[in-house]
């Protein structure tokens, strides 16, 4: 298609040739390079972030389809263009619909989890994550500096997969020291 219009773009990107020169490839990946950043300024950069497996999903077929395309595995053009293009704008379109639409959000990127309660795994929900007991005690005492679980109010795994914890309020522990002879008594405070 561009190589018949444009027969030297076609000549120096080697498409449709058998086999690829080493600085047709180092040609074909300065463009896709510089065709890759601008879908990822069209995809406002969401997948390069932890949000959801969504957009590591976008991530992965992005690079295998820029890939394919630099290394001859499939039409050059088509693919950067059709290919990537195309999945950039569905990414772009599932993230609209989900910021209109909760359930659209919960199908497409999933929905939180709720793991401890008031300091009570809830087994069900850890069983359904495959979370094990002790990577949850892991991330407590790792993200919330947390050392026992009946400190937490709250733990839930996030869409994005991460955990995250809400320390339950503590009260403080009062300590009265009372002085002989009429002296008054002093009351400590401790959290």
């Amino acid at each position: 298609m561009i190589g018949e219009s444009w027969p030297l773009i076609g000549d120096l990107l080697g498409l449709g040739a058998d086999s690829l020169a080493l600085w047709q490839m180092a040609l074909r990946s300065v463009m896709a390079y510089v065709v890759a950043i601008a879908l990822v300024r069209l995809g406002e950069k969401r997948f390069l972030g932890q949000y959801a497996a969504v957009d590591a999903i976008l991530g992965f077929t992005l690079g295998s389809l820029l890939g394919s395309a630099i290394t001859g595995g499939a039409p050059y053009f088509e693919t950067l263009f059709g290919g990537a293009l195309a999945m950039v704008l569905m990414h772009w379109l599932f993230a609209v619909l989900s910021f209109h639409s909760d359930r659209i959000g919960d199908l497409v990127k999933g929905s939180k989890r709720l793991l401890v309660s008031d300091g009570d795994i809830q087994w069900d929900a850890m069983q359904r994550t495959h979370i094990s007991e002790q990577d949850l005690r892991a991330i407590v005492r790792t993200s919330a500096q947390l050392a026992e679980l009946k400190h937490v109010k709250e733990a839930h795994l996030e869409r994005s997969g991460n955990i995250s914890v809400i320390e339950r309020e503590r009260s403080p522990s009062v300590i009265e020291i009372k002085v002989q002879n009429g002296v008054q008594v002093v009351r400590l405070e401790m959290t």
